[in-house]
């Protein structure tokens, strides 16, 4: 009789189990399907203009890239603003942003709006609007890149560590953090910087239709008010996110008030698994990082 209710204990238990397991298979399955994606919420009729922000650091491209490239296939989205704050991030992945509000710009009107900071790789991507606005306060500009490298040998040596780099190449340790670069290795990173510094300035001149010449003066790394900006025609011209999205259904020949729209949101589930996941690979990526001495080429402007 005992061992009778026993198994009708765990009988019921793992009964419970499972139906817990697929409630909660269940609702995974709810919210890949109801939140997940990059696409955008749908209206009914025209008059929509898309808003895709650019938010914080540009680390990776990937999302932003799948939205921009989403409103343009959206027949729908008439014209489309770029809400842009950011202080600017990695080169290669500002570039493939730029690349994709060009391809957007070359379908529908695309208006850059900058916040309180759209500086460096936040200037980058939008270079490929079709119109740029700033606040007056808008702190952007900062046309440069950099490179951080420290120097712990000095370090090492007080706390009597001894780090040894074995190497298959000369220039496989360039970088490395436990000795003072060589004038060889220096003049080859100062080679990459100034050839991705010309890319940038490339990129504002074509952009924004002005002299090579002004250009190499204003790009020294400086940053501007959005007001100076205007003046300097780094910007077309000065507002907000409202003037932005005016501005937008106008070109886009909406009549009346738009319906703006913006890219789904995962569920939170998702959001937060999302979250876990990035911060896995932001710590990977920076352990591979120090694993193999490389300094990172950011285009930021702190």
């Amino acid at each position: 009789m005992v061992i009778e209710m026993k198994h009708k204990g765990l009988l019921i238990a793992l009964v419970i189990i499972l139906l817990a397991g697929g409630a909660f298979l269940f609702g995974m399955a709810v919210s890949l399907v109801a939140g997940g994606g990059s696409g955008s919420l749908s209206w009914p009729g025209g008059g929509k203009v898309g808003v895709v922000t650019v938010d914080g650091a540009i680390i990776s491209a990937d999302t932003l890239v799948d939205e921009l490239e989403g409103f343009r296939k959206e027949d729908g989205i008439k014209s489309v603003v770029l809400r842009i704050e950011s202080p600017g991030g990695s080169v290669a992945a500002s570039q493939e942003i730029l690349e994709a509000v060009r391809k957007l710009a070359a379908k529908k009107p695309v208006v850059a709006s900058m916040g309180s900071v759209a500086a460096s790789g936040g200037y980058y991507v939008s270079c490929g609007a079709t119109r740029v606005l700033a606040n007056p306060g808008t702190i952007t500009g900062s046309i440069g890149v950099r490179m951080e490298h420290v120097m712990l040998g000095d370090l090492l040596s007080w706390a009597k560590i001894r780090h040894e780099t074995l190497k298959s190449g000369r220039m496989k340790d360039m970088g490395s953090f436990d000795r003072p670069m060589t004038p060889e290795e220096r003049a080859i990173l100062e080679g990459m910087l100034s050839d991705i510094h010309e890319q940038f300035k490339d990129e504002v001149a074509k952009s924004r239709n002005l002299p090579r010449e002004k250009v190499d003066e204003l790009a020294d790394g400086r940053v501007y008010t959005g007001r100076q900006a205007l003046d300097l025609g780094l910007v077309d011209k000065l507002g907000g996110l409202d003037e932005a999205v005016e501005l937008a259904a106008t070109l886009g020949g909406i009549k009346g008030e738009p319906k703006i729209v913006r890219p789904k949101k995962r569920s939170p589930l998702i959001e937060r698994l999302v979250g876990v996941a990035g911060d896995l690979a932001g710590r990977a990526q920076a352990a591979a990082v120090v694993e193999t001495r490389r300094p990172m080429l950011m285009m930021g402007y702190d």
